[in-house]
């Protein structure tokens, strides 16, 4: 070898593994993100994922904190083989090489791993996200919208990433040669990165920030709304998070120095703790990154079973069997023609009641927008004729539930669910109501609301107070309500099947519309001369799910028609693949972050290995046993694994409380709720698992890159 590159090329190869993790760590970022970011944008999935809604939200707030940790993690493996390197590039400057000649060198280098791993990972990510999605498909449910078709512009995102991976590396590596003093360049690999003056009161007061902020970024924005009517931007809502991540770095800071065993375990391990100390700010970094991928993939997965544990619930509380309501202008199955159907089924009706139903016009509040270039603000103002609802009768009402209510005249209850909640979906109180073709009109004053799911948002109305508020209305303004029970609901799917393709077959376009659409603001709107924002042919325009009877199965039918009946039989037996995008997407988004857990968590185990290996082979000369060298890098590793993962899964899990609480009106939790935590802990349970055989595989790995013995 007579010339540098020669030189360069025999170091390079001397040194595979360096450049296998750097270029490994940016393959795999790049991989994560792109699968993400394909399946976050992909047709599919926006298609089921309402704009502005809470479930988009969520995938976003999740990838954001992918793209955080990545961004971490690939940041870090760049700084260790800067390290790693600094040795040889130090000898090559008292050899005299140039650096400019070094900066070319290595920016060759650093152009190869970063075109090669960017672009594998690029490329790789869509047919991952793609081979999960068919594994998901073939092994757990499928359905006629679980065809995958991805958008192009997701690679944005994926190249965003990509750019950010190679200018991380440019930049470093143009820092790293710059150093001026060749000696501190040949001591960079020996260098330390302790963590000083950590107080005890680090960890108890991480513990109260981490809740606060949590407190606070979650009810700051209502504040916001409610109280000052401000419609605040997402990054000032984002602000009030910021001390639950200050709070959980001081936990992490406070465990690695000083961890939890009090005063009196400060000697034991001190060796193991020592190390992690020496190490401590990057320790906390890798740390830091896997709780938020932790708390990140457990909220992704609590999706599902919180879902189903709640439909199930649901559907088994139900008092009838079978529900299903039309406008009184539609030509829907009548009694006779539903026991036709029951009998080509061998199934036997037991009970029926069908009772009339009235659209009437209600008075409300509204908002009133300004925009101020910083978010937005709103005053209300009132309206005596607003929106519509639906109104029975007191007679109708008890003939349909069994309850034998009394309303006063002169006032209305509205209904919620059966434990009293949902009071946002029952439309609140009225106290001013019109007939939309006489328009006749009635004060009138609201009492205690009543309690029945199954006709939750409706209003109940003294007998004679309907019938002379109703007198007049046209069909276009009535609507028909069927309850019935039947012998043996559980083997009722095939008539459960054929009474809901007869009910939307013999529907009209009339009613093809969603339950945001409102039949009185469309009325309202007409007369005004405006377009309304929530007729069907401009809903999709506002990201609203289309409603169409072509696709009856789908999850946007089943989930947002008008008119969609409740048949217990059929939402049990269709909920997984009515809801199989939803379910899905969410299991993917948890799998793909747990595995950047692990890649992560392996990752920094095994750097701790070959950073503290002379530190081992130090302690083996002078007289330790492998039992007490096993014992330190359990120390080691399993603060690594413990400590995220306990971190992570409290803090999501406290989260997740607060979200349920203060979603309930009244504050509490429902017994659906409840049930639904308890399915979260056997996933936390199975989870944890998987987490604890990974730990034993890399403390393996570690011990045997160590030569100890476990």
């Amino acid at each position: 070898m007579k010339t540098f590159s020669e030189v360069y090329a025999a170091l390079r190869r001397q040194n595979r593994g360096r450049y296998g993790l750097l270029a490994g760590c940016c393959f795999f970022s790049v991989l994560l993100i792109t699968a993400y970011a394909c399946m976050m944008r992909a047709p599919t999935i926006l298609t089921i994922l309402p704009e502005g809604g809470d479930s988009r939200k969520q995938v976003m707030m999740v990838f954001v904190l992918a793209v955080l940790g990545c961004a971490v993690f690939t940041t870090y493996a760049a700084g260790l083989f800067f390290r790693q390197k600094s040795r040889e590039t130090g000898i090559f400057l008292a050899l005299g090489a140039s650096r400019r000649l070094l900066h070319r060198a290595l920016g060759r280098e650093l152009a190869v791993i970063a075109l090669l791993s960017c672009t594998a990972g690029a490329a790789l990510g869509a047919p991952l996200a793609w081979g999960i999605w068919q594994l998901f498909r073939l092994f757990l449910v499928d359905s006629q919208e679980m065809p995958l078709v991805f958008d192009p512009q997701a690679y944005l995102l994926a190249l965003a990433f990509a750019a950010y991976v190679v200018c991380m590396l440019f930049f470093l590596a143009a820092r790293f040669i710059r150093h001026t003093n060749i000696i501190d360049i040949v001591q960079t690999s020996h260098k330390s990165e302790p963590i000083h003056a950590v107080k005890r009161w680090y960890g108890p007061v991480g513990i109260v920030l981490a809740l606060a902020g949590a407190l606070l970024g979650y009810l700051m924005p209502t504040f916001f709304v409610t109280v000052l009517h401000w419609y605040a931007p997402g990054a000032v809502n984002a602000i009030f998070y910021l001390p639950a991540l200050a709070g959980l770095y001081m936990i992490l800071l406070h465990t690695v120095v000083h961890g939890w065993g009090g005063r009196k375990k400060r000697y034991q391990n001190i060796i193991s703790t020592s190390m992690m100390q020496f190490q401590g700010r990057q320790t906390v970094r890798n740390m830091l990154v896997m709780t938020l991928l932790i708390a990140g993939a457990y909220f992704a997965s609590f999706y599902t079973p919180m879902l189903s544990t709640s439909a199930e619930n649901t559907y088994a509380a139900r008092p009838v069997d079978y529900e299903y309501h039309w406008r009184a202008d539609q030509r829907l199955p009548q009694r006779d023609e539903v026991q036709a159907l029951a009998d080509e089924s061998n199934v036997e009706i037991t009970s029926w009641a069908q009772q009339d139903a009235a659209v009437l016009g209600t008075d409300g509040t509204y908002a009133i927008e300004t925009e101020t270039g910083f978010g937005a603000t709103y005053t209300t103002a009132y309206a005596e004729l607003l929106n519509g609802a639906t109104f029975f009768s007191e007679s109708a009402y008890n003939a349909l539930t069994g309850q034998g209510i009394d309303i006063l005249p002169g006032t209305c209850a509205n209904v919620l669910d059966d434990e009293g909640g949902s009071g946002y979906l029952s439309g609140g109180d009225v106290t001013h109501l019109t007939n939309m073709v006489t328009g006749a009109e009635m004060d009138v004053t609201p009492v205690e609301p009543l309690c029945y799911t199954m006709l939750l948002g409706c209003y109940v109305l003294d007998d004679a107070d309907y019938a002379a508020l109703t007198a007049g209305l046209t069909d276009v303004w009535r609507e028909e309500y069927v309850f019935f029970n039947v012998a043996d609901v559980e083997n009722s799917y095939t008539f459960a099947k054929s009474l809901f393709n007869e009910i939307v077959d013999r529907s009209g376009p009339a009613v093809e519309v969603g339950d945001y659409y409102d039949q009185v603001a469309s009325m309202l709107a007409a007369q005004a001369g405006e377009a309304y924002e929530y007729a069907p042919e401009t809903a999709a325009d506002l990201g609203l799910p289309t409603i169409d009877y072509g696709d009856r199965d789908s999850s946007a039918f089943r989930s947002y028609w008008k008119y969609m009946p409740q048949f217990r039989v059929l939402d049990q037996n269709d909920f997984v693949t009515t809801m199989a995008v939803f379910l899905m997407l969410f299991v993917f988004i948890a799998v793909v972050c747990f595995a950047a857990v692990i890649v992560i968590a392996f990752t920094r185990c095994m750097t701790i290995a070959l950073t503290n290996a002379r530190v081992y082979d130090d302690l083996r000369h002078l007289g330790a046993s492998n039992a007490y060298l096993f014992r330190a890098v359990r120390g080691q590793i399993s603060r690594v694994f413990l400590v995220p993962a306990v971190a992570g899964t409290g803090l999501i899990w406290a989260f997740y409380l607060m979200i349920l609480y203060f979603n309930s009106d009244p504050y509490g939790f429902t017994s659906a709720e409840v049930a639904g935590m308890g399915a979260c802990l056997a996933v936390i349970a199975a989870v944890s698992a998987l987490l604890y055989a990974v730990y034993r595989a890399t403390r393996r790995s570690v011990c045997r890159a160590l030569r100890i013995h476990n």
